[in-house]
């Protein structure tokens, strides 16, 4: 049976735009009528079924359909989908970087979506590459941490890209001008290393959220930087946020919602913890949690959430999109938020 989860939240500490009703439906594993049906194929490694979908961002943040953009950290591209109420209509790939190391493609390890302003934003992991059993040269690692270094923006219309596509690698300088980020930049994951999986456009600004490193206290990173001084000339003003999520846990996805920012949290080093979805106002250190996700993400680390979508306001509240990696074939990945 499916299991639902709601919350009601009262006398918030932070003002929230709505008094948030949180409801998640979320499938139980002999429930697969639960999922969303995907229609073609959400592409991933070596012409396969994805099973790594990491970030989604849409045109539009109610309604529907919408054109929404999702990401695979394993590609050199993303691709176009349509999001229908309950299902998922798969459009056309879009080439995003064309790295290479002794004439390999090298992925952009693309972590995060978002969209403003006529643009869709991906940004790389800014991190270490996966490399468990340290079977990489140092060459190698040094190839594919500049291929993941870069933000990659285009002009849309919600199907195709309009505009040429824009890359900088400008963040990762702006980061290494954090004294209390630089200390772990190019660090394994395992490690505590340096590794980025959100991504928000707001205001003029982009807000990167760091899955590592967990600060002293249970705090997580978000940097927040001018986009005009990531793709143009302005100063970047860098400012750096360390929010509480709790000891070990990072971000592992950022979503705009109205005039803030939904926060997912998860395992910084380990796939294996809780996860959970916080509130946050983007302009101070305070964050209110919303809802653990215990119930729903395994804690064996087998189903991972990796990218939230708000889907829409009810008088009841905000309906939210999960979409989870480690199921082979889009399995369960796609958990949804019923009418």
């Amino acid at each position: 049976m499916p299991v639902r989860l709601s919350l009601l939240f009262k006398e918030p500490s932070i003002v929230l735009p709505v008094a948030l009703l949180l409801v998640l439906f979320v499938q139980a594993p002999a429930a697969a009528r639960h999922v969303w049906p995907v229609h073609g194929t959400l592409e991933g490694k070596n012409g396969k079924r994805s099973k790594d979908v990491s970030g989604i961002a849409c045109t539009a943040q109610q309604g529907f359909p919408r054109c929404c953009l999702v990401i695979d950290d394993n590609l050199q591209a993303a691709q176009f989908v349509e999001v229908n109420d309950g299902e998922i209509q798969v459009g056309d790939m879009m080439s995003l970087i064309d790295d290479r190391f002794k004439g390999e493609p090298l992925e952009l390890d693309g972590e995060g979506v978002a969209y403003a302003d006529g643009f869709f934003y991906v940004i790389g992991s800014h991190g270490h590459p996966r490399d468990r059993e340290h079977e990489l040269g140092k060459r190698e690692i040094a190839a594919r941490i500049r291929a993941s270094s870069q933000v990659v923006r285009f002009r849309t219309d919600g199907k195709k890209a309009t505009s040429p596509v824009e890359r900088t690698s400008r963040l990762r300088e702006i980061i290494m001008s954090q004294p209390e980020l630089e200390a772990y930049r190019d660090r394994r994951l395992e490690e505590n290393g340096l590794t980025i999986e959100g991504i928000v456009i707001r205001n003029g600004r982009l807000f990167a959220g760091f899955r590592g490193p967990s600060f002293n206290a249970g705090r997580a990173a978000v940097l927040s930087v001018s986009v005009d001084g990531l793709f143009g000339e302005a100063p970047p003003d860098a400012r750096l946020w360390k929010i509480p999520l709790g000891d070990g846990t990072g971000i592992r996805d950022l979503a705009a919602f109205q005039s803030g920012i939904l926060v997912l949290a998860g395992p910084t080093s380990s796939e294996r913890g809780t996860y959970s979805i916080y509130w946050w106002d983007g302009e101070s250190e305070n964050v209110r949690l919303l809802k653990e996700l215990s119930g729903i993400v395994g804690k064996n680390g087998k189903r991972k959430a990796e990218a939230l979508l708000p889907l829409e306001e009810r008088a009841a509240g905000l309906r939210i999109l999960l979409l989870f990696d480690g199921k082979k074939e889009g399995a369960g990945r796609s958990q949804c938020a019923n009418p």
